[in-house]
């Protein structure tokens, strides 16, 4: 009994130095170095969208003066695409200096190559201007609410444009997306269901449409080529965006810019916020370009809490419970269509 004991301990101990020795001389998988760079890229995009996002509402409101905008917003938004045009020539001009001009990053002006931006470009720029126009009907943390219905329209397009295949987790999600952004709005202390009234509710779903549709289209334009330099792609974007805009000024504001000048209004809180939008707007090409939208999913959702956290200090907003409910179970839905995500 003793001498079958001492066998089988011996045997054990041969198995694992025969284990030993089959791993020794092995390489541990490691991360390349590209790999690695992607994912702090990814990693630094992320909470910059998730940063830049949540203050964007916040800031909006704040350049109101009196409860109206005192500035011009079509004059703000040709400020955004043309502070964005230039920030992408800038990188450009770094990179032409350093590496050389090549044919992945020359600014060439080819036009079946720049004849696809003017579409996202001209919804772009309606759901900007919507998107100073719904705070008339919903606060900050209301419209970080709202704003998570472009979750629906991107996956619904997703579908219909990209031909991706949504998952059956993925369709539940929209469902308690639905719920949850509803519940967050209900309103216990008056006559009316919800908070933001009929007009809000249909801005929001516009401009989820309009941003669910872009966001797809634009995602689709980047990956079409991909070794092509992200900032070409962001120029004509952008030269686009200040074309419309440029024609937006005229039809809108043409008889107050030239009597009162280009930036009257603006105070340091609408600089702030321009240089918000631009940055954002860099920020979400590079998601496009380098991850997809549900990264963009997660800053959003992550940004909605952040917005209603900040704005309780800032506007005295009210946390309310249906409020914050409503908030849990669209980040429980934000979560569930990450990781029912088709592989």
């Amino acid at each position: 009994m003793e001498y079958r004991k001492l066998k089988d301990q011996d045997q054990d101990e041969s198995s694992a130095s025969e284990d030993l020795e089959s791993l020794r001389g092995k390489p541990i998988p490691a991360v390349s170095p590209v790999e690695l760079s992607m994912w702090k890229l990814k990693s630094a995009v992320t909470i910059a969208l998730t940063v830049l996002t949540s203050s964007q509402a916040i800031l909006i409101v704040w350049s109101k003066r009196a409860g109206k905008y005192e500035y011009s917003v079509t004059t703000a938004n040709f400020s955004v695409e043309a502070l964005k045009c230039a920030i992408s020539l800038a990188a450009l001009a770094r990179i032409w200096r350093n590496e050389g001009v090549t044919e992945d990053n020359r600014l060439s002006a080819k036009l079946d190559e720049v004849i696809v931006y003017p579409i996202p470009a001209f919804l772009y720029l309606v759901k900007n201007l919507l998107q100073y126009y719904i705070f008339a009907y919903v606060d900050a943390p209301g419209y970080q609410i709202l704003k998570n219905f472009n979750i629906i329209s991107t996956g619904i397009l997703y579908r219909i444009i990209l031909k991706r295949k949504l998952s059956e987790i993925q369709w539940a999600a929209f469902i308690i997306l639905c719920a949850g952004c509803t519940t967050a709005q209900l309103n216990p202390k008056s006559d009316s269901v919800l908070q933001t009234p009929f007009q809000g509710w249909v801005m929001a779903i516009v401009m989820a449409l309009l941003s669910g549709f872009a966001g797809v289209y634009t995602e689709a334009i980047m990956k079409k080529r991909p070794a092509r330099n992200i900032n070409v792609q962001n120029f004509w974007l952008y030269v686009f965006g200040m074309a419309f805009n440029a024609v937006a000024i005229v039809v809108q504001d043409f008889d107050a810019v030239m009597n009162k000048g280009f930036f009257h209004g603006y105070s340091f809180i609408t600089v702030l916020m321009i240089f918000n939008h631009a940055l954002s707007g860099i920020a979400v090409s590079m998601v496009m370009k380098y991850a997809d939208n549900i990264v963009k999913v997660y800053s959003t959702s992550v940004a909605m809490l952040l917005t209603a956290v900040v704005s309780v200090f800032l506007f005295g907003f009210h946390l309310s419970l249906a409020f914050f409910l409503g908030s849990t179970v669209v980040s429980v839905a934000v979560y569930l269509h990450s990781i029912g995500k088709v592989r």
